[in-house]
């Protein structure tokens, strides 16, 4: 995936992006203050919208996903919504499949309930299963797994992991969750007023004491604690 050039006005908000090159799979993790431009970029990179100018080039046809805080629910079963990928792709749902798929969520009873009357994080459970069922191969999850308890985001961060080799996939992870962005992304993006500050590694973003914005920014989180504790 490759942006250059990028610049998208909205109101008073400009997101200015001169270059963001993605080369080989993995788990890339996006962080920032509300309101840097994170949605924004990654709305733009998934077609959900388009850029004022600049060029989005995600190499050709694949499939792109998109999860989101507020997941949209059809108003229909928690089944129908977790197989509607697969209906669209033409597929037909094999149902032992789909028991072991949704198992870690939900039980069978559960799957013919509506999905509109789940909890917040059992719809983002819901949307993360939805998301995946197809073996994408780009995935943006944008504040994604913020209502789960602590159980389930473990368990789903090791299926991001194991999903990321096993398909050889991309991930884009955007978080305010610093514990969260550390255990699972290997190359971070900083965002600040709509532009990428700085990039490296996990460990290159967290011990990097001189970019002031980015120092400010992980201990508003309480994550310099962290910080140290990584570098120690």
């Amino acid at each position: 995936m490759k942006l250059s050039g990028i610049k998208k006005n909205l109101g008073n908000f400009s997101l200015c992006i001169d270059n963001l090159e993605i080369t080989k799979p993995g788990i890339y993790g996006i962080i920032g203050p509300n309101g840097c431009g994170k949605s924004t970029l990654a709305k733009i990179i998934t077609g959900l919208m388009k850029p004022d100018c600049g060029i989005v080039d995600t190499e050709g046809p694949r499939d792109i996903t998109f999860l989101s805080r507020k997941p949209y629910m059809m108003d229909d079963t928690v089944y129908n919504n977790l197989v509607y990928p697969l209906k669209l792709r033409g597929i037909t749902p094999n149902q032992d499949f789909i028991k072991e798929f949704s198992k870690c969520a939900f039980n069978q009873d559960a799957l013919m309930q509506g999905a509109k009357s789940l909890s917040g994080g059992e719809q983002q459970k819901l949307s993360f299963l939805r998301a995946t069922i197809f073996k994408p191969r780009f995935i943006i999850a944008d504040e994604a797994m913020t209502a789960m308890d602590m159980d389930s985001l473990d368990f789903f961060e090791k299926t991001i992991v194991k999903e990321q080799k096993n398909e050889n996939s991309t991930w884009i992870i955007i978080s305010h969750q610093m514990p969260h962005i550390r255990r699972i992304c290997e190359y971070l993006y900083f965002m600040y007023n709509g532009k990428i500050e700085t990039e490296g590694s996990v460990k290159e973003i967290f011990s990097m004491s001189d970019n002031l914005n980015l120092k400010n920014y992980l201990r508003a989180y309480d994550s310099w604690e962290h910080h140290e504790t990584f570098n120690s």
